[in-house]
């Protein structure tokens, strides 16, 4: 199984980026039973969670981002969506796709990170 992130770049403050994460070599049936998240890590700071999004598409984020931030996931194509809009300098960080099964059952997955960097 892999988490393939992508949708980073350069971006003004204010503009927008969407981060997608595909997870590849999963049975959907599974796909369905994670939380997936998004994680961000800036340098020499701690990972931290941005947002997630459970099975049942109930979503919590981060509240730095509350307003500005969507998380959603297609679960027909095993993916997973970060629409950031009004983006700030402190977004800056490396953003890292994640699956957990709460239950155990499963293993979780991380992402290889994509870039994102916000300035003027």
């Amino acid at each position: 199984v892999q988490l393939q992130a992508s949708g980073g770049g350069w971006v003004q403050t204010g503009g927008s980026l969407r981060l997608s994460c595909r997870a590849s070599r999963m049975i959907l049936s599974v796909f369905n039973t994670y939380t997936m998240g998004w994680y961000r890590q800036s340098p020499g700071m701690g990972r931290e969670l941005v947002a997630a999004i459970s099975p049942s598409r109930t979503t919590t984020y981060v509240d730095s981002v509350k307003g500005r931030t969507t998380i959603s996931r297609d679960n027909g194509k095993k993916t997973v969506i970060l629409q950031m809009n009004s983006l700030k300098p402190e977004d800056s960080a490396v953003y890292y796709c994640n699956a957990l099964d709460h239950s155990g059952t499963y293993p979780s997955y991380w992402g290889q990170g994509t870039l994102v960097t916000v300035s003027s």
